[in-house]
């Protein structure tokens, strides 16, 4: 599975946005980093990355290491606590979803590689 379907399955199930889906991969996949170093490697404002990972924190899915920077929880779990906060706001029952369970099962790797350097 490619990374650009694993965002689609983001946007599409999860409902994240483009740029959170983005941002999400980014720090999942390469570690902790501040917003200015997300903007950089998407090449979109600090401020965009900022709003982007506050949006994600707000869902789970990061917690912030400092004022200045982000890191992605682990994305076994983070995936479904974020599909789980997404059907309790639209009121859509809270079933099991095997592309949600895929996304953190293929993106476990990445992370664990991105973090045992």
């Amino acid at each position: 599975m490619s990374f650009s379907k694993i965002e689609n399955d983001l946007i599409s199930e999860i409902h994240l946005k483009p740029i959170q889906a983005k941002v999400f991969l980014l720090v999942t996949c390469y570690g902790k980093m501040s917003p200015e170093i997300i903007g950089q490697k998407l090449k979109i404002s600090s401020d965009q990355a900022k709003k982007a990972s506050e949006d994600l924190m707000a869902l789970g899915a990061f917690i912030d290491i400092s004022e200045t920077e982000f890191e992605a929880m682990h994305p076994r779990f983070t995936a479904v606590n974020m599909y789980r906060k997404i059907c309790e706001q639209e009121n859509i029952e809270f079933k099991r979803n095997k592309i949600v369970d895929n996304i953190g099962v293929i993106l476990e790797k990445p992370y664990d590689d991105a973090r045992t350097k």
